[in-house]
Formats: C-alpha cells, sequence, structure tokens
C-alpha cells in the first residue's frame, strides 16, 4: 500500500483526508446552484478584469519604490500584476500551488482519484493551502531584502513602538502582499464559477495585450529626461519607425539607420513583425484537431464530433513551465543578494547557482545555472552579438559565444521537455485523458459508428490520438514560445506571453461561442457537464 494513503471503511484513503477539517474552513467562492446565464457570466468577467486593473495601480502603503527590487522583472508580462502594486506577486502563488499538486499526482505521491467527487475536492482545497503556503514562501523572503519600506513609514511605526518600526513596515507589506495575492486567488475562483474560462488566464492575457500595445504604439521618448532626438526616439515600434523614416537622411539610414529600425532595442520592427507571426501560428494551431466521428446510440441520424485539438493541453503547460523559471530565477537572485539568505552554506552567494552582476539589470543572471535557464530576450541576446561582436559585445555580458550557444540549448531544451511533462501531468489531473474521455462521450448516449457502446473500447480507440497529441501539443508550445523569446516580441511580452495570449483569446471566444448555444440548447449542458 501507497505511503500516503490509509485503509479505512476497506477503502484506501490518501492521508490528504486528515487535513479536511483545515481545508473545509478555508474562504471558498459558492459555486451557482442554478445555470448562470451568458450575460450574468460576461458581466462578471469584465468587472473582474476592471478590479484586476485597478488592484494593478494601487501600490503598497509604506514601500520605497525606487528602492524595491522587482525579482519577477523579466517574467512580468506572464506573471500578470504590477511591480510595487498590491499584485505584485501576480499569480505566482496560485501557478506555483499548482506545480507542485500536478507534480506529486503525477508522480503518484499523492492517492487521489480525481474522478471522484470526494478526491477532487480534497485536492483542490490542498492546492488552495499551498496558495497560500506559497503567497507568505514567496513575499517574506523578498519583503526582508529586496522590497524596502520607506523611511517616512518605518518612522511613523517607530513612534508607535519605539525599536520596532522597520519590522512592523515589513509585517505590514508582507500582509499587504497576501491580500493582494488571495484576491487574485479568489477572483480566480470566482470567473471560474460565475464567469466565463479561467481567471488566472484572463488577467495573463490582458496584462501581455497591455503590454503589447504599448510596446507598439507608446509615443514617450525612451529617455523621459532627455528631449526627442535620433539617439532618443519614441519607444513604441510604430511611431519609433515613423519618427526615425521622417528624421533620418537617406545617408544616415543606409549608415545605421535601418539596424536601429528593425533590429535595435527597444521594440524593433524586427519583434513586431515576429509578434504577429507567432500569433497568427497559434491561430492556425488552435484551429487544427483531429475530429472523431460520433453517433447517438438511440437516436438515429443524431451525429456529431469530437475534436482532439493539436495543442489538446491548450496553454496551461507553457504556464506552468514559465512559472517555474520564474520561481528559480527568483531563489537564485534571493541567495545571491538577500541579507541573510546569502549567508546560507552552499547555497549563499553561490555563483554556480546563479550571480547578478550586471548593475543595470540587477535581477537578470550573468552566469551560474540561473543563466542558463533564464529566458533569452530578443536578438540582441545571441544574434547582433554574432554579427557585430564590437558594436554588442555589451550584450554578452563577459560571456563567450559558446556560452551563449549553450544557453540557448538549455533554455530551448527545458522549455519543450518541461511543457511536456506539464502537458502529461495537466491532462491527467483534468480528466481529459482516454480513460475520462471515455466515460463522458458515453454519458451523453454517443459513441464511435462501428464501434460497440462501451468505455474500454472508446478508450482504446482514443488511447491511440490522446497521449501522442498531448506530447506534440507540450512540444509545440514549449518551442513556439521559446522561438518567440529568440526573435524578440513587442513591449517585452516575451515569446511565451504571446503564446498565452492568442491562445486565452482564441479559447475565451470558443468558450463564449459554446455559453451562447448552451443558453439555446440547454440540453447540450448534459454533454459539457454542466449542471
Amino acid at each position: 500500500m501507497p505511503e500516503d494513503e490509509e485503509e479505512e471503511g476497506g477503502k484506501k484513503k490518501s492521508r490528504l483526508y486528515k487535513l479536511k477539517p483545515i481545508l473545509d474552513r478555508l474562504p471558498a467562492v459558492k459555486k451557482p446552484e442554478i445555470h448562470v446565464r451568458f450575460g450574468t457570466k460576461m458581466w462578471w468577467t469584465f468587472g473582474l478584469l476592471v478590479i484586476y486593473f485597478i488592484l494593478t495601480n494601487v501600490m503598497i502603503y509604506g514601500l520605497d519604490q525606487q528602492k524595491a527590487v522587482d525579482v519577477f522583472a523579466g517574467f512580468r508580462a506572464i506573471m500578470a500584476g504590477a511591480s510595487g502594486s498590491l499584485m505584485h506577486l501576480g499569480i505566482g502563488p496560485i501557478v506555483t500551488g499548482s506545480i507542485i499538486m500536478q507534480l506529486f499526482t503525477g508522480a503518484k505521491i499523492i492517492g487521489l482519484d480525481l474522478t471522484k467527487k470526494e478526491d477532487k475536492a480534497i485536492y483542490q482545497g490542498t492546492q488552495k493551502l499551498l496558495v497560500i503556503i506559497m503567497i507568505f514562501v514567496e513575499s517574506v523572503p523578498q519583503t526582508y531584502g529586496l522590497l524596502v519600506p520607506s523611511v517616512s513609514f518605518d518612522a511613523q511605526l517607530n513612534n508607535l513602538s519605539p525599536g520596532n518600526g522597520e519590522n512592523l513596515a515589513r509585517f505590514a507589506i508582507v500582509m499587504q502582499l497576501f491580500v493582494g495575492s488571495y484576491l487574485v486567488f479568489l477572483m480566480d475562483e470566482v470567473v471560474s464559477k460565475w464567469g466565463i474560462g479561467s481567471g488566472v488566464s484572463l488577467f495573463i492575457a490582458a496584462g501581455v495585450a497591455e503590454s503589447i500595445f504599448i510596446g507598439s504604439v507608446n509615443w514617450a521618448p525612451v529617455s523621459d529626461s532627455l528631449p526627442m532626438s535620433l539617439t532618443n526616439p519614441p519607444s513604441g515600434t510604430i511611431p519609433k519607425t515613423i519618427y526615425l523614416a521622417t528624421t533620418m537622411s537617406s545617408s544616415d539610414l543606409t549608415r545605421g539607420g535601418y539596424e536601429i529600425i528593425f533590429i535595435q532595442n527597444p521594440n524593433p520592427m524586427i519583434a513586431f513583425i515576429g509578434t504577429i507571426f507567432i500569433f497568427l501560428i497559434v491561430a492556425y494551431a488552435e484551429s487544427s484537431s483531429i475530429e472523431l466521428p460520433l453517433a447517438h446510440g438511440k437516436v438515429r441520424g443524431a451525429r456529431g464530433r469530437y475534436p482532439i485539438r493539436l495543442i489538446y493541453a491548450s496553454n496551461i503547460p507553457v504556464i506552468l513551465m514559465a512559472a517555474l523559471l520564474a520561481n528559480i530565477n527568483m531563489f537564485a537572485l534571493l541567495f545571491w543578494q538577500h541579507p541573510t539568505l546569502s549567508q546560507t552554506p552552499i547555497l549563499g552567494h553561490n555563483p554556480y547557482i546563479g550571480a547578478y552582476t550586471d548593475p543595470l539589470n540587477p535581477t537578470v543572471p550573468t552566469m551560474g545555472g540561473a543563466y542558463y535557464t533564464y529566458q533569452i530576450a530578443g536578438l540582441s541576446e545571441w544574434l547582433l552579438p554574432l554579427m557585430n561582436p564590437v558594436q554588442y559585445s555589451a550584450y554578452m555580458r563577459g560571456h563567450s559565444h559558446f556560452q551563449v550557444f549553450i544557453h540557448l540549448i538549455v533554455y530551448l531544451a527545458m522549455m519543450i521537455g518541461g511543457s511536456i511533462l506539464f502537458a502529461k501531468f495537466w491532462i491527467d489531473t483534468t480528466n481529459m485523458g482516454p480513460e475520462a474521455v471515455a466515460k463522458q462521450i458515453e454519458r451523453s448516449g454517443m459513441q464511435i459508428p462501428g464501434f460497440r457502446r462501451d468505455p474500454r473500447v472508446l478508450k482504446r480507440v482514443l488511447e491511440r490520438y490522446i497521449p501522442m497529441v498531448t506530447v506534440l501539443s507540450g512540444a509545440m508550445v514549449g518551442a513556439l514560445a521559446a522561438f518567440a523569446d529568440m526573435i524578440g516580441t513587442v513591449g517585452n511580452a516575451s515569446g511565451t506571453g504571446v503564446l498565452l495570449m492568442t491562445g486565452i483569446i482564441i479559447r475565451m471566444y470558443e468558450q463564449i461561442g459554446k455559453e451562447k448555444a448552451m443558453e439555446m440548447h440547454p440540453m447540450l449542458r448534459q454533454f459539457f457537464g454542466k449542471d
């Protein structure tokens, strides 16, 4: 008998059931008892999106914004939220809790059958508890090392409790981060139960779309402190291109102007084109599927199709992989420069784990394992130094061409391999595997023509497609995200961000269509598993 299970009433039960008294007392959003109409769902979804944007503009009270270090700076577009705000941690704790639960489930450490209602409730409750734990795991080290309270806030609290002002200020910041992160978690539940789609996906898409929009049309110069000029053009791709093309002479354009427009940061035209290119590829891949013909077992002439998408596991594997890499960077940064963690034996200030020595980019690793797993930020990270090593040597950060090549290979391998792994885990934990789908089709009264109506037969047919498509979809989304990072994206949205935004928008559009169809034909709710 597995170690995490125990006998109770002749049936095996996971040891996680011992947490049930605690899990039952955690705040939760109540599931609607009746069908929620389409219009109501749209209002809930839109309203929570507005609240999310409001919270990203509510700054943490008492935080010194000038001295604060954002450990998620390179991953901000896909981690959602905004640096220094109540949404500073973004969806990090939620996704990290999901990663831990999926790894434990995939490794069979947790003895839960997610097809059973009780086991699934325990799984979701444990994940919620893990999210709370991860909020403190991510917020406490940052607050006591990288998020510095303002002097005035320290002084105010020191007047209330002499000698304890700094500790009280840091505690207040931790509690604000907790409130903001838990609000994100609850809003995700509200969207899932009362709205359309997933709250986490909605917030990611909103954040990435905002970054792309600003990166494309921002007329503000690169440096606000200097007047606009050829060396300080607009930062947005479109105004930058227009300004340089109309201001530079023909000789200036040929002597380096085209290079500035098409290749050099910020927001070069190649990144703008790459963003559109990735959008089109993902849109095409999302619409590609293998369709299994279905016929109703009792109603003659009633036929349908079950689509197995090319991107079967959707964009979730990339979200999980990006969050994992963001956490690796966060802890490597903490162990490098946190006042306490940097003194930890072996792990503390260890350049083999990760070193951060670039004064202009203090959150970007320059060596160690963190460097090789850090995302690639466009052509400037690898192609430009190869083309002109003298002019673009600063982008190398002291690395040789061989090290840059190894960085490319490692990052690409991690994105593809990790996405495949998480795709398989996601399919198993969301009842999208062959057995669960076979039962779903059988309950709807449908069957594959030419095969007898038996879930075991359906399972064998689905096993020819679903496992293979799962691996293929994971590899495809991982490769697309890594490839987009290599090209570069507008607004530093990252390739993963563009991939996620595109997939989320398409899925949201399809979900809206499905909800409208269910509104018109209530009998369809049974097939889609709705009450």
